[in-house]
């Protein structure tokens, strides 16, 4: 512990980019780009700490110097910062898939955490083959032997695969645990003991702490691999297992926060296979069910693992990839979808994901919802609305109806506030019955009075969930949060077809890469007939506001597609080089905006200087 304190004293930056955590980072908001000096000291970093005696993993380190590698054979091939994050990715989920020889594992790795389930089908492919590629040289150097050893696990009979479910449940209770406690631990030491202590000390006292309670259960230093091993062969007693699942809980998080270097998946493994087998043991003891104690530990590695780090679909195939036993997959997945299931409720979000908030970044779930976030409901309604009174007799609705465009009407009271809708679906009902009640009912009488409403400020991205829960194609947009006056429509296709042309000047920008990072030569590049891409300086009234709040697109006609940060001359001048930001980016002084858009509209940015 006194070396790694110093070798964060010596970098203090570059330690806290650790872990898995910095790779969703890097591919979110830096088009993977990770520092050279990064990757070698968490090289060295994390082999110090667990080969010392840290009870963590290594498996978050090794997807961290995955992904940074392959970070610089992009740098070095020139790659775009799409590709480039792509290539990312693709370590990280091959640094994974070769440590626990399984391929299909390291790829949904790299797809549920770090690129957080933006899947495409080029990315695919990327991933498929880099941990092919990684798992076959770990079988060529390592042997084609799982990291666990174990005896074929034996399911149970289908009328006990309710215990599968309360184990499910269990571990997920257990992961939150885990989650809170980690917070808890995390906050406790960096907002009170070490504004107190120096950090070199406190990280020997956490590390005499793990030797202490290594000298009496050995199984706790280190990766843990050795006591995963012995309970998967039931080779401790439970009492020892009970203890060790204690200590893990407890030592993991304090190793972490006090500035240890290390991951948790194979701390989640450990305390997954202990508490299965305390399961089990737990049942066969009261009931006399005579539970294989392995398969139990087995779903509780794979539980624990999918609650804990938010990869269900990973830690299924990991866990399956080992066991290679097509029976053993109905309770793991049973037992896993339950546990992440749990977690989710009780977190809300993956723990990488929080932790980076926690930092200050806030990651949106891939570039769409950064898209669709920049566009404002006001940007694409439209103003043609069929509004009409609530008291209209429902003959003269009728005839509106059969002469309008519309399909959908509004009605409103006195004062012109939005009170209901009315659609095909309202009057086709009372159409057999028309002869009879035509003089009797109005507008308001069939409407439905529970409208759901936009304003002209939500983003579409906000909208587009809503179309999503609402079986509507259009939504009215009012002045305010309650129904008041009507001023628009915003239609489904509408939110579609904008999306769909923002993403496309952006994949054009993607492929401009080259120009654009020699665009500071020429000022200007043009990419299409009429439409060039430009760098301008921004001004000094944008400065410490959001890109939401400049609304650049609706006062100049122009893109921000990147944003080129300003680069201290002793800072390393690869990182940030470009970043994509979200609408809530606050803007800087000497920030640089890469702006897409009609030459005429460029033009008139000249006056900003």
């Amino acid at each position: 512990m006194l070396i790694q304190s110093l070798m964060i004293i010596a970098a203090p930056e570059i330690s806290k980019r650790r872990g898995v955590s910095e790779v969703i980072k890097s591919t979110a908001l830096r088009g993977g780009y990770i520092p050279l000096r990064t990757t070698i000291f968490h090289f060295f970093a994390p082999v110090i700490c667990i080969g010392s005696g840290g009870t963590v993993g290594p498996e978050g380190p090794a997807a961290q110097l995955g992904g940074g590698v392959a970070s610089k054979m992009g740098q070095l091939l020139g790659l775009s910062d799409n590709r480039r994050r792509i290539f990312t990715a693709a370590g990280s989920g091959a640094a994974i898939a070769a440590i626990f020889n399984t391929p299909l594992g390291g790829i949904f790795f790299a797809l549920e955490i770090v690129l957080l389930n933006d899947f495409q089908s080029q990315t695919f492919s990327a991933l498929i083959l880099a941990s092919v590629t990684a798992s076959a040289i770990s079988r060529l150097f390592l042997g084609n032997l799982s990291v666990f050893h174990f005896s074929l696990p034996q399911v149970t009979d289908y009328e006990h695969f309710y215990l599968f479910i309360v184990l499910g449940i269990s571990t997920g209770v257990l992961s939150v645990l885990f989650i809170r406690y980690s917070w808890v631990i995390d906050k406790w030491l960096k907002k009170k003991i070490l504004k107190l202590l120096p950090q070199w000390l406190v990280m020997i006292f956490v590390g005499l702490l793990v030797g202490l309670c290594g000298y009496f259960y050995k199984d706790i230093f280190g990766i843990g691999y050795i006591g995963i091993n012995n309970i998967l062969a039931s080779a401790l007693t439970w009492k020892v297992v009970l203890i060790l699942l204690a200590m893990k809980f407890i030592l993991v998080p304090m190793v972490l926060s006090s500035g240890g270097f290390g991951g948790l998946f194979a701390p989640s493994l450990f305390m997954g296979s202990a508490f299965g087998y305390l399961f089990a043991y737990a049942a066969n003891y009261l009931w006399d069910l005579n539970l294989d104690a392995t398969t139990f530990a087995l779903v509780s590695m794979g539980s624990v693992l999918g609650g804990i780090n938010s990869i269900p679909i990973s830690s299924i195939l990991i866990i399956f990839e080992m066991t290679k036993n097509y029976s053993f997959i109905l309770p793991l997945m049973l037992a896993v979808v339950i546990s992440t299931m749990i977690v989710q409720i009780g977190v809300k979000g993956s723990i990488h994901l929080r932790h980076l908030e926690q930092e200050g970044y806030r990651i949106s779930h891939g570039r769409e919802t950064n898209i669709l976030r920049s566009i404002f409901v006001k940007d694409i309604m439209r103003q043609d609305v069929a509004l009409i009174p609530q008291d209209t007799p429902l003959t003269n609705l009728i005839g509106q109806l059969l002469e309008s465009k519309h399909n959908t009407f509004y009605t409103i009271d006195i004062k012109g506030k939005l009170v209901g809708t009315i659609t095909e679906n309202e009057l086709r009902p009372i159409i057999t019955e028309y002869e009879h009640i035509r003089q009797m009912l109005v507008a308001g009488d069939i409407a439905i009075k529970e409208v759901t409403t936009v304003r002209e400020t939500d983003d579409l991205d906000h909208v587009l969930k809503l179309f999503e829960h609402k079986n509507v194609d259009q939504f009215p947009v009012t002045t305010g949060k309650t129904n008041e006056k009507i001023i628009g429509t915003v239609f489904r296709q509408d939110v579609i077809a904008s999306y769909n042309r923002e993403s496309l000047k952006y994949n054009l920008a993607d492929g401009f890469t080259r120009e654009l990072k020699t665009i500071n030569e020429t000022g200007t590049s043009r990419v299409a007939d009429g439409f060039s891409i430009t760098e301008k300086k921004v001004r000094k009234s944008f400065v410490g506001r959001t890109l939401a709040q400049l609304q650049l697109r609706t006062k100049y006609n122009l893109e921000v597609l990147m944003i080129r940060p300003y680069i201290s001359p002793f800072a390393d001048k690869g990182e940030n080089n470009f970043i994509f930001p979200d609408p809530h980016y606050v803007i800087k002084e000497y920030d640089t905006l890469v702006l897409f858009g009609a030459d005429d509209k460029i033009a008139k940015t000249e006056k900003w200087s």
